[in-house]
């Protein structure tokens, strides 16, 4: 993990705003926007709030709209503050967004907030801007940068999810069956997605590996593609809908939502392999719309933003909060499905191991 920027003081950054808002109220290149660390900066919410309507636009990327309710999530922000979301590249992976950072700085089309992957997000912190939202001691210290570059949003379990109809599965090692011929497939590649390569390490610790060694689920992937059962192509909506990838790694809260389109879907976790993961929130250095983005991350953090992710089956991340205070929707809570097991969740440096290894091993492991 790289250390955190040095905070300012709210106090002196709020006037720096204050003294030019006048004059750049709108503007992308408003550097007091883009340095904003809290909404103090803003003079407060409704200061941050017209600023951002100032601005008009915001730009997304890799948020497909069935992906934990983006879809419901987006059009709720733009209802509420009349703030157009551009959506860039909406089954992008982790990777694909910070390439975009770097591609599409300084033009009106970067990123201005990226929903990414931990291993992907701890090391590209140099291309974050640090920001508390006003709930910041609601997420667990052990969630987020101290420092604020990033912040994680929602979270599940790592789940094989399939057709019933077509097959049965108990175990990881069904899959090397030759019922199973080109029939599984991940939510991108390991070497640039974080479902993926979170689905390599679930397979590791269904294959007698741990946290710290993700050697065993590469060498899983590698007879899966060696029996002919791996399909080399990206799992969406779209591929299970019409059969081409029938078998799917994924997050539960992905994979449960196959099952609108395919009746007979089912979600199963092997025994002794419950990995849990989070995403993170991180606003970018070179935002266009540096307002915009912290309006965002505080809608997405305030009480409407996390019980809209959890109605798509993803676990925020001030779940404990919102239960304690009574703001979570408990039908939404309901509804999640149950886990049984203990819950392993990768620290940052097993993360970071895990993706380094994948780097170096997956494309001989499976012939591309």
């Amino acid at each position: 993990m790289k250390t955190s920027l040095t905070r300012w003081t709210r106090v002196g950054l709020a006037a720096a705003l204050l003294a030019t808002v006048g004059a750049a109220c709108g503007s992308s290149s408003n550097s007091a926007y883009s340095t904003a660390q809290s909404d103090a900066a803003f003079g407060g919410m409704n200061g941050l709030v017209s600023a951002a309507k100032a601005e008009g636009q915001l730009n997304v990327i890799a948020l497909p709209p069935d992906w934990a309710n983006y879809g419901a999530i987006i059009k709720d922000f733009e209802t509420k503050y009349g703030i157009t979301v551009n959506s860039a590249n909406p089954n992008g992976s982790s990777q694909d967004e910070v390439n975009a950072v770097r591609s599409e700085a300084g033009t009106s089309r970067a990123p201005d907030v990226l929903d990414i992957g931990m291993a992907v997000a701890l090391a590209n912190t140099s291309l974050f801007t640090p920001y508390e939202v006003a709930s910041w001691n609601d997420i667990p210290s052990s969630q987020k940068d101290p420092g604020g570059l990033w912040y994680q949003d929602y979270g599940g379990y790592m789940a094989i999810g399939y057709d019933s109809s077509k097959f049965t599965i108990n175990s990881l090692q069904d899959l090397l069956q030759p019922a199973f011929k080109s029939a599984v497939a991940l939510n991108g590649n390991p070497t640039q997605a974080n479902a993926a390569l979170n689905a390599v390490m679930m397979a590791s610790l269904a294959s007698g590996g741990s946290l710290s060694d993700i050697s065993p689920g590469v060498s899983f992937f590698k007879q899966l593609n060696q029996a002919g059962n791996f399909v080399p192509v990206q799992a969406t909506t779209a591929t299970v809908k019409n059969g081409t990838t029938p078998v799917v790694f994924d997050w539960d809260y992905l994979n449960a939502v196959h099952g609108q389109d395919v009746p007979t879907w089912k979600v199963f976790i092997p025994s002794g392999a419950v990995l849990g993961g989070y995403y993170a929130q991180a606003i970018t250095k070179t935002a266009p719309h540096p307002a915009a983005a912290r309006l965002w991350e505080e809608y997405l953090y305030s009480t409407a933003g996390q019980n809209l992710w959890l109605q798509g089956g993803a676990r925020p991340v001030e779940m404990a909060a919102m239960q304690a205070n009574g703001t979570i929707n408990q039908t939404y809570a309901a509804a999640l499905p149950a886990v049984s097991g203990t819950p392993q969740f990768m620290s940052a440096s097993q993360a970071t191991a895990a993706a380094n290894y994948v780097d170096a091993n997956w494309a001989q492991a499976i012939g591309s």
